[in-house]
């Protein structure tokens, strides 16, 4: 596992919202849209990430209190210097969250739980983090099959190399389907537990913009594709060109299937 893990490289937040972050927006949009919370609550955003979950909710929920938390330092540099509002970025630990018991309405995770080492201990942060009552939700993308574009990369670069089927998140990361993270949440304690799908339109200008930000080294993919040598990554880049559907214009059109769960801490 470890070794896998030092493929899971999430940094450089440029290099991140040209892989994901232009994705990562637009679920939260659908994320926050389905959570109907009231205005002026107190939130925890916890792997906050370059800020797209905190910055919907700044703009939605005009939040009292939004307090942002993301072990990666860069990450928290780039979500400062671009998320808009009174948001409180703060460099912290999912599994050790320095907040006050029972200070939050809302606790909120997106994208985050298949790359902690202990999903279940930071879902116990956050609940802790919460007063009785209180909704702790989150998302992850559909690894297995819903995130098309990631699902074609790793079945085209595991027929090249089937060395590489060790890192593929689908196999890698169990809680990306709804009944793990249903467990996930009624093992934590929580009641009025659902999980219901978000899926968005993935669309790419063109194959270069599909395939370039697999070159900057920023998570699982883009990791393993730096360690490739040059002709491999040719032979790669060459058979995923084949694997996605193309239009006439050039554009690849797919689609990015993520899992929400919600649950509410007991009274």
């Amino acid at each position: 596992m470890e070794n896998e893990r030092r493929f899971d490289v999430w940094a450089a937040g440029p290099a991140y919202e040209r892989f994901m972050g232009r994705w990562s927006r637009r679920v939260a949009e659908e994320f926050v849209a389905g959570l109907d919370c009231a205005d002026a609550l107190r939130w925890l955003d916890v792997g906050c990430g370059t800020g797209a979950l905190s910055a919907v909710v700044s703009a939605r929920q005009r939040p009292r209190l939004l307090v942002s938390c993301d072990r990666s330092e860069e990450f928290v540099r780039s979500a400062r210097a671009t998320v808009p509002g009174p948001v409180h970025f703060v460099v912290a630990d999912a599994m050790s969250l320095p907040v006050r018991g029972g200070a939050y309405d809302v606790a909120v995770s997106g994208l985050t739980l298949n790359f902690l080492p202990v999903p279940a201990g930071a879902l116990a942060e956050m609940v802790r983090a919460l007063r009785p009552g209180g909704l702790a939700a989150a998302y992850v993308w559909d690894y297995g099959e819903g995130m098309q574009f990631l699902r074609r990369f790793w079945d085209t670069a595991v027929a090249l190399d089937p060395a590489a089927a060790v890192l593929d998140e689908g196999r890698r990361f169990p809680v990306c389907r709804p009944e793990p993270l249903r467990a996930l949440w009624t093992g934590a304690g929580l009641v009025d537990v659902s999980v219901a799908p978000l899926e968005i339109p993935t669309v790419f200008a063109d194959f270069t913009d599909l395939w370039q930000p697999f070159l900057a080294g920023q998570g699982p993919a883009p990791g393993y594709v730096a360690t490739l040598t040059p002709a491999a990554r040719d032979r790669l880049r060459d058979r995923f060109r084949a694997a996605v559907p193309s239009s006439p214009d050039g554009s690849i059109r797919l689609t990015a299937r993520a899992w929400a769960v919600y649950g509410r801490k007991t009274e």
